[in-house]
């Protein structure tokens, strides 16, 4: 399971662009702001939202997932409406398709250098509380140590052909969305935690 944002004007020209067969870009759902809800693509079918990139050592993201698009520009918060909408749709895509709650990632997990979406202003915490995704639990104090966080990175099922810093920020954007600068102890211990509760 991937969740996207769509950084388009609205949720129309999103729909236009995904539902357009020369841009050679779909998803199998697109959520609006006001939580209205679009199937475009069946489940069982591929749908082309991924792109290049890798998680727990699997590629070919786009025959392994379900691609949820939400109408959002990335710098704005999500509307209670779609969030509200997605925590309805995301139980029973899990259900049948067997998905754990740390199989559902965003863009910018799998394909670091690439994308950033959905973003710093997703509300990845708010799904983890509903079972729908994963949350650090408390993590014990570790000093900064790049190889280490690297290493905890790639168990947790990052890409680990990418480097350190392009790690961080994946993770960062997730998990520690106001967190800026160097490596900390809180970087440490929050991937530490997730690399031994959710190893790849």
């Amino acid at each position: 399971m991937v969740l996207h944002f769509t950084a388009m004007q609205s949720c129309n020209a999103a729909l236009e662009r995904l539902c357009a067969p020369e841009h050679e870009v779909s998803a199998h759902y697109l959520i609006g702001r006001t939580g209205t809800l679009f199937q475009l693509v069946a489940e069982e079918n591929r749908a082309w939202h991924a792109g290049v990139g890798s998680w727990g050592g699997q590629d070919d993201i786009n025959s392994r997932s379900i691609g949820i698009e939400l109408d959002n520009d990335g710098a704005t918060p999500f509307s209670a409406p779609q969030m509200a909408r997605l925590e309805d749709l995301l139980p029973g895509i899990l259900e049948r398709w067997k998905i754990p709650r740390h199989g559902v990632i965003g863009h910018s997990d799998m394909a670091p250098t690439r994308k950033s979406d959905p973003g710093r202003r997703f509300d990845w915490k708010r799904l983890a509380l509903q079972g729908l995704a994963v949350w650090p639990g408390p993590g014990r104090a570790m000093a900064p140590d790049p190889t280490a966080f690297h290493q905890a990175a790639s168990r947790f099922g990052y890409p680990p052909e990418h480097s350190p810093v392009t790690l961080l920020e994946a993770f960062r954007q997730r998990f520690r969305p106001w967190a800026r600068g160097p490596l900390s102890s809180a970087d440490m211990g929050a991937i530490t935690a997730l690399a031994a509760q959710y190893p790849a």
